[in-house]
Parts: structure tokens; sequence; C-alpha cells
């Protein structure tokens, strides 16, 4: 029986609807939210991804505001416009675009931004609020791949449910489908691998993170009832990776040849190789074992965004004065 696709844009819209609603309210509270973008230099890839990023703020009425800097700023230029941006109390969060031009420490930059404006979630003291259980203002990615998985009816790991479980259900800490379930995370980055098994263990998961130094990458990834993969390397996992009925979500994003039937590579009208966007799981093969999948694209991405959003509305209703 094939798996449920997860669709990241249905839960992703309901957030976002949600975040309309306390937007508005901020605004009558004269705590309207404002998302500042600072481009260093020009980037074809970076215009992408803001434009995107204004259109998804003004849809639930974040003001977004780009700050475009030359090229030729040095460290001490970006710092110092990231510190008066800090200081600015009109502004809610700030969002560095990449990458940065050749030179500056892109590190260095995203540590600069005050851990109240960073709406991504990257700034080592956000990181060290998910290991207190707090996730207000996590990693992006991290947290919306988390919600989707969260956001699934899976069976319940303990039947009947432990007396302490329901205590942690009735009180928001975990739910019957998280309780007690084993968790694989395959990539150990320090914006989402690291934090999404934080943001697991939080919830009663037994979290189990494998990376490239990992031995037997198959048989860890069969004994996973949730299964996340975030590496950034196409075909990474296998359908017979994938234990029967699991549910499995894939963050990786790749972008390789579109193959067609005959087994070669599909050409545009230019004679050039068409391109298309994959996850890091054989998707087709995976889909057909697994209870749950999410698709690449249209599973975490749209949660991305969504998150991005929601730390921007956190930052405005932590905001002081």
């Amino acid at each position: 029986m094939a798996a449920q696709i997860i669709n990241g844009n249905t839960v992703a819209n309901r957030i976002t609807d949600e975040l309309k609603a306390e937007v508005a309210k901020l605004k009558a509270a004269g705590r309207a939210p404002l998302l500042v973008a600072v481009q260093v230099g020009e980037n074809a890839a970076s215009r992408v991804y803001i434009k995107n990023q204004k259109e998804s703020c003004e849809k639930i009425g974040i003001t977004y505001r780009l700050d475009e800097l030359s090229a030729t700023s040095t460290q001490a230029d970006l710092a110092a416009h990231i510190g008066k941006l800090n200081a600015d109390r009109t502004v809610t969060g700030v969002i560095l675009q990449m990458p940065l031009p050749e030179g500056l420490d892109p590190r260095a930059a995203q540590r600069a931004i005050s851990f109240e404006k960073d709406i991504e979630g990257m700034h080592p003291a956000n990181i060290g609020r998910v290991v207190y259980g707090d996730a207000s203002q996590a990693p992006c990615t991290a947290h919306g791949a988390f919600l989707l998985a969260k956001s699934l009816e899976l069976p319940p790991s303990h039947d009947p449910l432990p007396e302490f479980a329901k205590k942690m259900i009735a009180a928001g800490k975990t739910t019957a489908g998280l309780y007690g379930k084993n968790v694989v995370v395959v990539g150990h980055s320090e914006i989402v691998g690291k934090p999404l098994a934080l943001l697991f263990l939080d919830h009663f998961c037994t979290v189990e993170v494998c990376h490239i130094a990992t031995k037997g990458l198959r048989e860890k990834t069969r004994r996973a009832d949730i299964l996340c993969v975030a590496v950034g390397k196409a075909g990474l996992v296998t359908g017979e990776m994938v234990r029967p009925g699991a549910a499995v979500i894939d963050i990786g994003i790749n972008r390789v040849p579109d193959i067609g039937p005959d087994g070669k590579p599909v050409l545009d009208k230019k004679g050039n190789p068409k391109m298309k966007t994959v996850g890091d799981v054989e998707y087709e093969k995976a889909k057909e074992v697994a209870g749950w999948i999410t698709p690449v694209p249209g599973g975490v991405g749209p949660m991305t965004v969504a998150m991005l959003l929601k730390n921007v509305v956190e930052a405005a209703k932590a905001a002081k004065g």
C-alpha cells in the first residue's frame, strides 16, 4: 500500500492563517512587525529568495525591507550595519542573505545579529533555547520538519499509554503519536540535524543521529518509526532502507538531471539537460514502503517559510518597549 503523502503546503497554510490573525493583533497594539533583509553585493539566487520572502511576509501583514550594502563592504561594515538594526526598536527581525561575497565570514556576521532578532534561529543562544525545550526561535527548517511529523496521526507506541505519558500529553509536551517513537535523523548539521534531534527528544522520542561516519546506515534507518534525512545527497536513502509503515521526512534539496523513460536525460529547447528538484530519499520506491512521506518539493520547504514568519511574530511578541 502506497504511503500517505504529507502535504507541507496544507500544514504551512494552517500556521500562516493563525499568524495573520496574530499580526493583526500586534498592529492594533502598535507593535507592527518589521523584517529587514541584509543583502551584500549582487546575487541572482538571493534575488529570488528576497522576492519570495517579501511576498510571504506581505501575505500575513509583516512589513519587509531590504537593506543593500556594497559588494566592497568589509566585515566591520557589515557588523556596524547589523549593530544599527539591533539597536533600532522598530526592527523586529533581521535576516542575512547568503552567500556573502568572498572574504566575509558568514558565521561571524550571523552571530552579530542579536539573538532576539535572529529570526532564522541560528544564533547560539537560540540553539541553546532549543536544548532547554524552548522552540520559540528554533531553526526554521528543523522546526518545520518536526511539526510535519507532529501533525501526523501516528499509532501510539504504547497501548495503553502510561500515566506519565498522559500527563505529558495533557501538558502539551508530547502527543500520543510521538511518545516513545524511535526516530533516526540522518545528518548532523547545527541548523537542521542537531536541533531536529533535540526537538524530538523533548517530546519523549528515542533519537539516533547518523552522519558520514556512521557504519551500517541501512540497519539503523530500518529501525526508525520516523526517519528524517537532511544531508543534501540525492538517492542517499533507498526504498529498502525504509522500515515498512515508517514516516519519512525528507529535508534534502538537490538539483539533478531529469531522466526520461528511455533512461536518457531530458533536454530543453537549447539541447541542455533539464534539471529537477529532488530530496535525499529515493521517493518513488520509498513511498511504496513507507506509511507517510514528504514530497520534494512541497513537503518541508513550505514549512521552512512558515517557521520564518512564525519566528518574526514571536520576536515581535517578545520585543521590549
